[in-house]
């Protein structure tokens, strides 16, 4: 897994939307079903939280809705909580550098967009979506966004030309055909029905797909 430390933290904004084709309208998709669902006020857990874009997106639409962002990197968080100072929402987020424990069901919601497919399917998974769903109240969805394992022989080599199209440099479109075969760790989509079941989560309902990204929503389980 990547360890988003240095350039990797400091340059993410600009090279993830030139990797993930739709990646603005996933994140408008996941705003217009929490502003649905939550019109009013909100605890809402943001799982690998990175620079804050989400973040900051959020406390901006609805002021009423109270986020804590965790990420692993240090350097990312730092960098969202710039983000959210400058922003003036600080008194709002809350951050947590750390790998996320089992804790209280004390979430109305929980967004985990991009994150899964960096962890091997030998626990480390369902370690994280257990760890969700003992924070989600019951009843309560997470979005949940990852690459999937292609549907077709043609998808990945699509993406690469999708993600060149973006801007990406060749070099990076190089990078980025590595780290599909070697650095990800996606899933089919019965694999993930029964991960979310084994974790404690109704059925996945998807909301967003752009070749090998797909986003979907679960409710926890009592």
């Amino acid at each position: 897994m990547p360890t988003f430390k240095g350039d990797e933290a400091t340059n993410y904004d600009s090279r993830i939307q030139r990797l993930i084709p739709g990646y603005e309208l996933l994140h408008d998709l996941t705003l217009a079903q929490l502003h649905t669902l939550f019109p009013e006020s909100a605890r809402i857990l943001v799982v690998g939280a990175g620079t804050g874009f989400e973040v900051v997106r959020l406390a901006l639409h609805n002021p009423k809705w109270h986020l804590v962002a965790q990420d692993v990197s240090e350097d990312m968080l730092e960098i969202a909580k710039s983000r959210c100072l400058e922003a003036g929402i600080q008194d709002r987020v809350s951050f947590l550098a750390e790998p996320l424990a089992h804790g209280k069901k004390e979430y109305e919601a929980v967004v985990c967009l991009l994150v899964l497919h960096f962890l091997p399917d030998d626990g480390e998974k369902s370690h994280l979506l257990r760890a969700i769903q003992s924070h989600l109240q019951v009843g309560k969805p997470i979005f949940l966004a990852d690459l999937m394992k292609p549907h077709t022989p043609f998808e990945r080599e699509a993406q690469l030309f999708a993600c060149e199209n973006l801007g990406l440099t060749s070099i990076g479109v190089e990078r980025m055909r590595h780290n599909l075969t070697h650095e990800f760790f996606p899933l089919d989509r019965m694999r993930l029905a029964d991960l979310l079941d084994e974790c404690g989560f109704d059925s996945a309902k998807p909301y967003f797909q752009a070749l090998g990204f797909v986003a979907v929503t679960s409710f926890a389980l009592p």
